[in-house]
Parts: C-alpha cells; structure tokens; sequence
C-alpha cells in the first residue's frame, strides 16, 4: 500500500483533471481512495463536502471507517461517501472509486437512450457493457441501493440523471473508465446523426473472445443489453437501463437528431468559450 499523502495527492490530481476536463462543475462528483487503517482494517480516503474540486487540496481530503463517520479531516466527507462504501463493501477488488457528471453520459440518461450495447471493441474488452441505473435521489441512500446489483458485474455505470460511477485498482483506473464512458457517447452520438447506431454481432464478439475471454462472453450474455449481436440498430431505455427491440420511427429519430444537434452545439459552445 503506497503512503496515505501520495494517495491524497493522486485524488487532488483525479479531482482537478475532472474540472479541467468538464466532467464535473464547481462542487459536484466526488472521489475516494480504500486504504488499511490500524491491523488492516479498511478506512477511506474521500473528498469533502462542498468544496470546488478543481481547486481541492491535499490536506483537504478526509479520512473515514467503512460507515462513513469522519476519522480525519476540516470537513465532512462527500454526501455520497454510502455510495462508495457500498461499492467497496461488495468487491474486495476495488481500490478506488470516481463519481462524475460527464454531461453526454448524463444526457443520454435523460434521453432515455442506453450506452450498454456492444458498440466499440475497446470498451466490451476492458469494461463490457456500461449499463444505466434506476434513478435515485442525489446523496441519499437510495444510491447503494440502485448500483448493488450492478457493481458486482461491471466497473462503469451510469447513473440516471447523475452522471457516473467508475471504479478501479487505483484512482487512475478508474478515472480511466470514466473517460471510456464519456468516449462511448461521444461516439455513439455521432453514429446516432450519422443516422444508425449498429452494434458488434455475434461473429464480432467471438474472435474478441481470445483476448479477454469472460470479460467478451459476460458482455454478450449482459442482460442490461437487450440488443448486442447487431439484431437490432437502435437502444432505447426500458425500466432504467435495457434496451428496446425496435428501431424509432423517423419523425422521433429525427426529433433525435435536432436534440443531439443542439447538444453537440452546447457542448461546442461551452469549449470555445
């Protein structure tokens, strides 16, 4: 285990790259680190509660037990530390854990259009498919409760209308992911004006087997993704995160496109300016 400061300086580094980067605005997301405290005994580093996280210290991170009471720290911790614990609760695995508003992953939720099918190579190799949650309110307790089923098969959710949760061997991992997702809708958005989102098919998936071979056969049979193998060109979300079995009709496709169009000229709108 490296030394908690070099830990804390990492979340400091997670933090300010999610700012410059616009995954997050001003006080939002939040980012948590697993440590051993006295015997072992797990502990976490996280960030506080109301502070800017493009400009988050390293001595502003605190330090909690795996309830969430503050161990060390100026501040409360995060109001959505339940939901980190709950992640490291279910996969000793997990080393880190990222909570973003990335604004494309978040806008897809809001569409009610699902980034968990079988579209780039990269993505179904390293994480599978990304599924989106049900809805919970924000730094409740309502946010363990829709990622436990989740989190135990997958290391990148999206939360509706909340953005996402990643998670990792170390904060870069899964700092990482949360690109990947961000990348995914980037991509899917511009199939989607293009005007068909197709996906990998079956043939596709079998000769990614090789490579990572339970990773590409979960992803496949992912029940959070209706329509892999290419059967059907359009995903759209049903009870919160599958995907439908029939393409839109062309009026709604193309009141799709004019929404997406819009997007893309915000999102452009906002980096030039």
């Amino acid at each position: 285990m490296r030394p908690e400061h070099e830990l804390r300086r990492d979340i400091v580094t997670i933090c300010r790259r999610l700012s410059e980067r616009g995954y997050i605005a001003a006080t939002d997301g939040n980012v948590s680190v697993r440590v051993a405290g006295p015997g072992g005994a797990p502990r976490v580093l996280i960030t506080p509660s109301g502070l800017h996280k493009g400009f988050i210290k390293d001595d502003d991170i605190v330090l909690c037990d795996m309830k969430g009471s503050l161990i060390r720290g100026k501040r409360q911790p995060s109001s959505e530390i339940l939901m980190h614990l709950k992640a490291y609760e279910l996969r000793a695995d997990i080393g880190a854990v990222v909570h973003a508003h990335p604004p494309l992953s978040t806008a897809f939720t809001i569409a009610k259009v699902s980034l968990a099918r079988c579209v780039l190579p990269e993505v179904v190799l390293t994480m599978g498919t990304i599924p989106t949650t049900a809805y919970a309110t924000p730094s409740s307790p309502e946010g363990p409760e829709v990622i436990k089923d989740l989190i135990a098969d997958h290391d990148a959710l999206v939360l509706d209308r909340h953005g996402t949760l990643t998670v990792g061997r170390d904060v870069f991992d899964a700092y990482g992911k949360l690109e990947k997702i961000e990348h995914t809708a980037q991509v899917t958005l511009a199939a989607r004006m293009l005007g068909r989102l197709t996906t990998l098919d079956a043939a596709q998936l079998a000769r990614l087997e090789h490579l990572s071979p339970e990773r590409v056969r979960r992803a496949a049979a992912d029940p959070a993704c209706l329509g892999c193998g290419g059967c059907q060109p359009e995903g759209r979300l049903t009870n919160g995160c599958s995907c439908a079995g029939e393409t839109a009709p062309e009026a709604e496709r193309e009141a799709d496109r004019k929404a997406i169009a819009r997007l893309v000229a915000e999102e452009l709108k906002a980096a030039l300016g």
